[in-house]
């Protein structure tokens, strides 16, 4: 899913296709909640958004400008 999510570059993805790339076509959508729920606790705060009525986006960071520093 995380690959699916790279791969549209900012891009919203639909719940649908998010299900087809984690090989979850045909169980329940909320199975498909559960994995990003998941990915969300992995990744920094803020890179998994959610838009209401249309999907999910992957938002890189740059890295902070204070750790380029040390």
């Amino acid at each position: 899913m995380l690959d699916a999510l790279r791969a549209a570059g900012g891009r919203v993805v639909a719940r649908a296709d998010l299900a087809r790339a984690a090989g979850l076509e045909g169980l329940s959508e909320r199975r498909v909640d559960g994995v990003l729920v998941t990915l969300r606790r992995q990744l920094p705060g803020g890179s998994l958004v959610t838009v209401r009525g249309r999907g999910w986006m992957l938002v890189e960071h740059a890295p902070d400008t204070a750790e380029q520093r040390s």
